[in-house]
């Protein structure tokens, strides 16, 4: 990733207000992009859009993806040169309890933004921000491939899945490889692991749970301690995706295409593992239990193949899973001391940062 090349770059993100979002502001702040976020009031109270203040130094809209022509609006005010499209109703549990907002939001919310990158005049890259789980699970031990079959046994996964098919279907039908290169809109989408971090609230989703549970004092309890994921920092997956976007913009088709971004093989672990060392790492006393609820499916064992994206696209995860954990202990702790979240984020952008180049020079 060229640090160099988000200078001055028109950014539109939808979704910013979420986790990953929050972070992804930030550190194209900090690389000096110009950016625009279009989503919804932050999901969560707290939430790390308010209390890293992510809002300073950008264009803050608040919209739907669902609305298009609010959101068909804003991109041609903007006029963006990359689109990370990142809004989504991202919550498993939650799918089932309202399979049609998140049918609506993930598939239609997408053609939404789609539709609106369509008229632009400009040459102008997305990248459609899916998940792990748009593939059809067979629970089988070894990673899934971009080419492996599409599925979704949930309504989020399936509607992700259908994501990656409006996306091909726009590829196909509105931005062929035919026309002036300085027109041209090339889209991808990224298909990345279980994103961990500091400052994630989100509902149902293991680090929040974690965390909250030992601030308080209480057991953290698991509805599913053997399921196995793909574990990785959440600076790790939007390299990925900064990396992508660059590319895609820079030099054009052979980017169009899908990419998982996922961990290394030994960091694919299982909820029990992850909350195991979280325990050790924790300065207080703290332990888990078991739920003996009954839930809805959700998969027993998930892993992607990272062959093609470190091939052609060159990137690596650059944090471990040990070092990852780390990272979010520390953070927690200091926010939860009275740290400031903003400061927290910016340290960890810049180390990991740091790390890049250390491991780029290494490699030349």
């Amino acid at each position: 990733m060229d640090l160099n090349f988000w200078r001055d770059r028109r950014v539109f993100i939808t979704g910013h207000t979420g986790f990953k979002g929050s972070w992804l502001c930030l550190w194209l702040k900090k690389m000096g992009a110009n950016v625009v976020g279009y989503a919804l009031p932050p999901p969560t109270k707290p939430s790390l859009f308010e209390v890293a203040n992510v809002q300073e130094g950008i264009r803050n809209i608040v919209g739907d993806v669902r609305d298009h022509k609010a959101l068909r609006a804003a991109v041609q005010e903007h006029q963006p040169e990359i689109v990370l499209h990142m809004a989504a109703q991202s919550v498993v549990r939650q799918s089932y309890d309202d399979p049609i907002e998140t049918y609506a939001t993930n598939v239609m919310g997408t053609v939404s933004v789609l539709d609106a990158v369509r008229v632009l005049t400009h040459r102008t890259a997305v990248v459609n921000v899916t998940t792990d789980k748009v593939y059809h699970n067979h629970e089988w031990v070894w990673g899934y491939r971009e080419t492996d079959t599409l599925g979704g046994h949930d309504p989020y996964s399936n509607s992700k899945a259908c994501s990656e098919l409006a996306t091909q279907s726009y590829k196909d039908s509105f931005f062929s490889k035919d026309g002036n290169e300085s027109t041209r809109k090339l889209i991808a989408t990224a298909r990345a692991g279980n994103v961990i971090g500091g400052g994630d609230w989100t509902r149902d989703q293991l680090i929040p749970d974690v965390v909250t549970a030992f601030n308080q004092m209480r057991p953290v309890v698991l509805r599913n301690p053997r399921a196995i994921r793909p574990w990785q920092h959440v600076l790790d997956c939007l390299g990925g995706y900064l990396t992508l976007a660059e590319r895609l913009y820079r030099e054009g088709d052979g980017f169009a295409e899908s990419w998982n971004f996922g961990p290394r093989v030994e960091d694919v672990l299982t909820v029990q593992e992850i909350v195991e060392r979280l325990i050790a790492r924790w300065p207080e006393k703290a332990s888990w239990s078991l739920d003996q609820g009954a839930h809805p499916h959700e998969a027993g064992y998930l892993r992607l193949d990272m062959s093609k994206t470190m091939m052609r696209l060159g990137w690596i995860p650059r944090l471990e899973l040990p070092e990852a954990l780390d990272w979010i202990t520390e953070w927690y702790g200091q926010y939860f001391k009275g740290a400031d979240a903003k400061a927290l984020c910016l340290k960890q952008i810049h180390e990991f940062e740091t790390k890049v180049r250390q491991a780029e020079g290494q490699r030349l």
